[in-house]
């Protein structure tokens, strides 16, 4: 049976899936993020998610499933993509598949990203999507690898 992968807007009932997937230990290990707890989660995704209409959200639907969420955001005058896959979902081609979809989608160019250096399937992702890695930059302990897709000269 072929898997469906489907992107659509976030309703409230992804965010308790959102929130577990957050949770995950192995997933809290590879991103180097500590997870909120409930209360901080919901609101920081009121406010700075949902409540920003300069933010781009999409929930990643697999088989009627939401298997995680893609976002783009600006930090100054940079724009950033983040994304948050359940673990059920990884290694199996839906963030890349996924991804592809919301690029499409999200015209703004450069995009950046800056997973953690030891995270090296979203970095291959983030690669198989055409972002090139430009040089790395430190968060706190952790060293994050800067990735750019569609970079000016």
């Amino acid at each position: 049976m072929e898997t469906t992968v489907e992107l659509r807007d976030v309703v409230q009932a992804d965010l308790e899936v959102f929130l577990a997937y957050e949770h995950d230990p192995e997933a809290v290990r590879r991103s180097g993020f500590a997870p909120r707890e409930r209360e901080a989660f919901m609101a920081h995704w009121a406010a700075k998610v949902l409540g920003d209409p300069t933010v781009f959200v999409q929930t990643v639907v697999v088989d009627g499933d939401p298997a995680g969420n893609i976002v783009a955001w600006w930090d100054g005058d940079r724009r950033f993509i983040g994304y948050w896959f359940g673990r059920p979902y990884w290694g199996r081609g839906i963030g890349t598949e996924a991804l592809t979809v919301f690029l499409e989608r999200e015209k703004v160019r450069p995009l950046h990203a800056d997973p953690v250096a030891g995270n090296t399937g979203s970095i291959r992702l983030l690669e198989k999507c055409g972002f090139e890695a430009t040089g790395t930059v430190r968060h706190g302990e952790d060293e994050h690898v800067v990735l750019v897709l569609g970079a000016t000269a």
